[in-house]
């Protein structure tokens, strides 16, 4: 339109037209406020479980004047947490303008905030305005505890141990609690002669489950653990689970213990009560990376095979893609089973049992379809065949992966299979 106005007026009219837009223009320029007349400050917690969103508040202050009228507003974050996050402003204040931006936690690690992106128009929006104001933010991102915080693992394990089922129990251990009275009912093996003499009455002696079993935790941090499923990765999903049984051993009075392995074995902590060992655990786990590594299953068992100098419960994460990855596996497994209650801890994949089951409508579906049952049906041949031999085998999708564990944990305790 101007460059028409141009063209049907005199030059005279047409210089001094441009020269007042140019004037406007520079007047609009130097009325909007710039970056530097802002400051930004982020509101975070601590620390945030990995698979979950945290949302952080966002504050925009003006250091003169009132904060200008923000028409977009995104924060830069690492990949890790989302990447570039649109958000929304609202003014609380002339010199002020607050709101929030929810980020997803998707993995482990200190990840940083890096700056927030604002965008505004200038007071006669002949001019828009984007800046960055940086704020070197960083979250910190640690295994998800949430069942431990929420206290669901102590309703559970102490309900199982301490509560009803552990009073219809006693007297089905191998360790001694107490003596009572004998009554009718009673088993008349359990009497103590001894002290019955001695009190002039029958008593009994009342056993209950032993403690101090040793509890090692095995991770398999191998690229195949790597792997995303349901939004978070294998081996974070097994990392939470692992946290989760370590609280669970310490309300049992076990001793908990570390292994971890990928090519080669890495972390050991010797087993510890479990109080003490949840935080040390917690701490070492948060660190650990993710490799890209193919596992060792064969090096990664002999050597913690050759550490264990005593009857222990083993609880191995892992994964396997193929039967050659699988017949290793069930091979050093069965070795490690002579000695040790062994129980092989792997993830459903929903996404797989979504293609299975899916109704094909196409050639390309059907053929997916086909080798997702495949890989199912050699899934279950390897898990079928551990079962055979005394392993005890959780595959579970991660939604219920904890509960799944736990209970196992109080099943093998309450049948004294350690």
């Amino acid at each position: 339109m101007l460059l028409l106005a141009a063209d049907v007026l005199p030059p005279q009219a047409a210089l001094a037209l441009w020269t007042v837009l140019a004037v406007l223009a520079l007047a609009d320029l130097a009325l909007v406020p710039g970056a530097r007349a802002l400051d930004v400050a982020l509101d975070a917690p601590a620390e945030v479980f990995a698979g979950e969103d945290v949302r952080l508040r966002v504050r925009v202050g003006a250091r003169r004047g009132p904060v200008p009228p923000v028409a977009g507003a995104r924060a830069e974050a690492d990949d890790a947490l989302g990447g570039l996050t649109r958000f929304a402003l609202a003014p609380v204040a002339p010199d002020r303008a607050d709101g929030a931006v929810t980020l997803h936690a998707g993995r482990r690690g200190l990840f940083r905030v890096a700056a927030v992106w604002l965008r505004w128009p200038s007071p006669l929006a002949l001019w828009e305005v984007v800046a960055r104001l940086p704020t070197d933010l960083a979250l910190r991102v640690v295994p998800n505890i949430r069942p431990v915080v929420s206290g669901t693992i102590d309703a559970q394990v102490r309900s199982e141990l301490y509560g009803v089922k552990d009073t219809v129990s006693r007297g089905e251990g191998s360790e001694f609690h107490q003596l009572v009275e004998f009554t009718t009912g009673m088993d008349t093996r359990a009497i103590d002669w001894k002290h019955s003499a001695r009190h002039r009455a029958l008593v009994a002696k009342e056993m209950r489950a032993e403690r101090n079993h040793q509890i090692i935790l095995a991770l398999d941090n191998g690229y195949l653990m790597r792997g995303e499923v349901a939004g978070l990765a294998r081996i974070d999903h097994a990392i939470n689970a692992a946290l989760a049984m370590t609280w669970a051993a310490g309300l049992g009075g076990d001793l908990v213990g570390l292994y971890s392995f990928d090519a080669e074995p890495r972390r050991y902590i010797p087993p510890q009560p479990g109080r003490a060992a949840f935080p040390a655990l917690r701490s070492q786990l948060a660190e650990m990376g993710y490799s890209s590594v193919e596992s060792n299953h064969t090096l990664a068992l002999a050597h913690l095979n050759a550490r264990l100098k005593r009857r222990s419960l083993i609880v191995i994460f892992s994964d396997f893609a193929d039967t050659t990855t699988a017949e290793l596996l069930v091979e050093n497994l069965q070795v490690l089973n002579r000695a040790h209650v062994i129980v092989f801890v792997t993830l459903r994949d929903p996404e797989l049992e979504t293609r299975q089951d899916a109704m094909p409508d196409s050639a390309d579906a059907v053929a997916e379809a086909v080798v997702a049952a495949d890989m199912a049906r050699e899934r279950q041949l390897v898990l079928d065949r551990l079962a055979r031999l005394g392993i005890l085998c959780l595959e579970t999708a991660p939604n219920t992966l904890t509960a799944r564990l736990l209970s196992t944990y109080l099943e093998i305790k309450a049948r004294e299979l350690i």
